[in-house]
């Protein structure tokens, strides 16, 4: 087996190549480009090699690697991909002090040429780099949920200051009405004093959608008595936050549609689980990538960062740990977002969060709990392409 060692950089790369059984370095540490011209210097070292004998690793961190890894995979080189935690543990191990390119690059090759049965690795594949689009958009949905959550909250500060009893006259917060009067009366004090029949504009609106029973009267009534603060600085920030929120929900809106093309392009088994949506199932399978990857569920477990510290001393064993937190934290907020309609939707889940809860289990603790066992149901899903069968689960 040959391997080759590269080590990501922005505007460069450096690689090395060793011959695995003997340990020999068969090319010292060399840099090349990150273009066209430096990938093409790459295959052409490479080329000297049969290519079922190569195996090439580098670091799975940044954005750095994704076209010099598409370049790989589409000219069917096999690609292992390896956390750069690894690599550091690997430097140090070695009595490494030192961190550049070129040493990095056969510390790398040091890793891929493990032979214990737990890889420190993941071989990647074409299939998997399809994966990368899905990852993007279900983490782009994420990001843009908090900023979302955000400007919510400012603008519920702003509301507090302003108009204190405006959201008591609504049931439910950020509709259309809602909206539309804050985008125009960023106050109880312009509301007072604004013509009704401006007011009532802001209730009518086109489309479906159920009509409020409050009207510009009662709205014009309880602005006049309200004991909010006339402020012009709150008033602009309001208008400036509704714009923002209506952007990032039709930002949203976007992403959405076209996670669910994905989606059922996926045909994933996992989403015959109840209570997983094409947003989250879409989450859970480009944030775990290809499930041959891993040999059992607790791999899966411990990736995403829900496996619980096992923590032992001479005769010393702790009871009650922590989960790891390690891994993929957008996986972990997925799970964590998925596991209450789960448990609601499945009664062989509902009781085993019951089970935990009546073992003394805390609310968090009985969750952990399910989402590992959610995590092994999804790992025999995806392995055997089964559909979700409430009646073999135990």
């Amino acid at each position: 087996m040959i391997l080759v060692g590269i080590d990501i950089g922005k505007n460069k790369h450096t690689f090395s190549i060793i011959d695995k059984n003997s340990g020999e370095i068969l090319l010292s540490p060399s840099d090349f480009s990150n273009n066209l011209k430096g990938f093409l210097f790459l295959i052409q070292k490479l080329s000297s090699y049969t290519k079922s004998k190569l195996l090439i690793g580098m670091e799975d961190t940044g954005h750095y690697h994704f076209a010099l890894l598409k370049y790989l995979l589409d000219r069917r080189y096999t690609v292992a991909l390896i956390n750069p935690t690894t690599t550091d543990l690997t430097r140090k191990l070695q009595g490494g002090i030192t961190k550049n390119d070129p040493l990095d690059s056969l510390t790398i090759c040091d890793v891929i040429s493990s032979n214990h049965r737990n890889k420190p690795y993941r071989v990647t594949t074409l299939n998997r780099f399809d994966l990368y689009e899905q990852k993007q958009l279900t983490r782009h949905h994420h990001n843009l949920k908090e900023e979302l959550n955000t400007y919510k909250n400012r603008l519920q500060k702003c509301i507090d200051i302003v108009f204190p009893e405006f959201n008591s006259l609504f049931h439910s917060k950020y509709g259309i009405v809602y909206m539309n009067i804050l985008k125009i009366f960023s106050s109880a004090k312009a509301i007072a004093n604004a013509d009704i029949r401006s007011i009532r504009k802001c209730f009518e609106f086109k489309g479906q959608g159920k009509r409020i029973s409050l009207s510009a009267e009662q709205l014009k009534l309880t602005a006049k008595s309200s004991i909010g603060i006339p402020s012009v600085a709150e008033e602009i920030q309001i208008r400036h936050l509704v714009s923002q929120i209506e952007l990032l929900e039709k930002q949203l809106s976007e992403i959405d549609k076209r996670i669910e093309e994905f989606s059922l392009k996926n045909n994933s088994p996992i989403l015959t689980i109840p209570g997983i949506s094409h947003f989250s199932g879409t989450s859970i399978i480009s944030e775990l990538g290809d499930i041959c990857n891993y040999t059992k569920a607790s791999q899966i477990i411990k990736f995403a960062g829900v496996a619980p510290y096992h923590y032992e001393s001479s005769q010393f064993t702790a009871q009650h740990t922590a989960i790891t937190k390690k891994g993929s934290k957008y996986l972990r907020k997925t799970l964590y977002q998925i596991i209450l309609p789960v448990i609601s939707n499945n009664e062989v889940f509902y009781a085993y969060y019951t089970k935990k809860l009546n073992e003394g289990k805390g609310h968090r603790c009985a969750q952990g709990h399910c989402i590992r066992k959610l995590l092994r149901v999804i790992y025999h899903l995806l392995s055997t392409r089964q559909p979700f069968n409430p009646e073999l689960l135990v």
